[in-house]
């Protein structure tokens, strides 16, 4: 057998881990050039300059992404002379931001430190980038070799960041395990793929524990264990076991029904513009443990779901009932759902579907 290698995310976190900023990143360079959303880079541009100073490390500019993680944006960073005359780059934000940072720094071979601003997603600690069109729509992925050489994750100013983006973050956190466990069942792993499923179960654990506390933390811009135990799920665990279920550049370990359900969504245009994506996944979690019988999971993520209240019925995302029919069609199509222990069919989802209508009906009923 060839020989293989793995490369997984080193990471600082606490209510100022920017102060390690000097010993961590000075032996790439003494100038950065940081890349991000404008937001992002006004929350964390002061303790950030502060912190690169104490360091010796010079903040060349501070660019704009361009909105969009596509190729021509890439190009244009890369025309601008700072990012050239950079010893490093330093992706600043949320995940398309950082996911172009990621896909400049491995274009021009140059090490790229990760400061997440908000914790919706794994993109600080991952090792591939997530490609669009200019318009938006969804291009491809772009691997490569390594994670940002090290993620400074300040639990301060992501306390600050709107409330939101953490209560998506841990829908399509939890995602990792079903989905992972589901498409694993029944197969014989490679070490890294079982070490990634594994893992996968530190993206479910700590959300349930900690998640409805945290998401309180988070509205008071209070940090506290639970915030620092569900931004760790969301940004490191995820990402780890991304990694590992992703190595052969397949999408066979680390997508499912859930992801398949929010790809059907998206087929209305509100979706895009009114939600989150792991809000939407969240959703979809609940129909894949309809649809694999997993009773006891899906009553406990059911609750959590409402405690939350994340997504639990169609209404709750502006899908009629007559739309369904389409909603069901469209996930079918979905490559996510190719690689599964059995073959999903129209009946499973139909039924499915209607099982969480009817109950969502129920307890609403109950209410009035």
């Amino acid at each position: 057998m060839s020989h293989y290698s793995i490369f997984l995310p080193s990471y600082t976190i606490g209510e100022d881990p920017y102060k390690e900023i000097g010993t961590i990143c000075r032996p790439y360079g003494t100038t950065a050039v940081a890349i991000g959303g404008h937001k992002a880079m006004a929350a964390a541009k002061e303790a950030l300059e502060e912190a690169s100073d104490q360091g010796k490390i010079r903040i060349l500019q501070y660019l704009w992404y361009g909105g969009e993680c596509s190729y021509e944006n890439l190009e244009a960073l890369r025309a601008q002379p700072a990012v050239g005359q950079a010893d490093m780059i330093f992706a600043v934000g949320g995940g398309k931001a950082m996911d172009t940072a990621k896909a400049l720094a491995d274009l021009l071979g140059k090490p790229v430190f990760s400061f997440p601003t908000i914790a919706s997603n794994c993109s600080a600690c991952t090792s591939v980038s997530i490609m669009y069109h200019p318009d938006g729509s969804f291009y491809k992925p772009f691997f490569f070799e390594k994670p940002p050489v090290h993620a400074f994750i300040h639990l301060g100013i992501i306390a600050r960041s709107p409330k939101r983006y953490m209560w998506a973050g841990m829908g399509d956190t939890y995602a990792k395990y079903f989905e992972s466990t589901m498409s694993s069942r029944g197969e014989e792993l490679s070490h890294y793929l079982r070490l990634g499923v594994a893992v996968s179960s530190m993206c479910l654990e700590p959300i349930l524990t900690y998640g409805e506390k945290a998401l309180e933390d988070d509205h008071e811009g209070r940090i506290s264990k639970e915030l620092e135990q569900v931004v760790l799920a969301i940004v490191v665990s995820t990402g780890i076991a991304s990694i590992l279920l992703t190595k052969d550049q397949i999408i066979d370990y680390n997508t499912g029904l859930g992801h398949a359900v929010f790809y059907a969504l998206t087929s209305f245009p509100h979706i895009e513009k009114g939600h989150l994506h792991g809000e939407v996944v969240s959703y979809g979690i609940l129909i894949l443990l309809l649809v694999d019988g997993q009773e006891e999971m899906f009553e406990k993520l059911y609750r959590f779901s409402r405690s939350v209240k994340l997504p639990v019925c169609l209404a709750d995302m502006e899908i009629a009932a007559k739309e369904l029919d389409q909603v069901i069609d469209k996930t079918l199509e979905m490559k996510d759902i190719d690689h599964n222990p059995y073959r999903i069919t129209k009946r499973m989802l139909a039924d499915a579907f209607q099982t969480l209508e009817e109950r969502c009906q129920r307890e609403m009923g109950d209410l009035f």
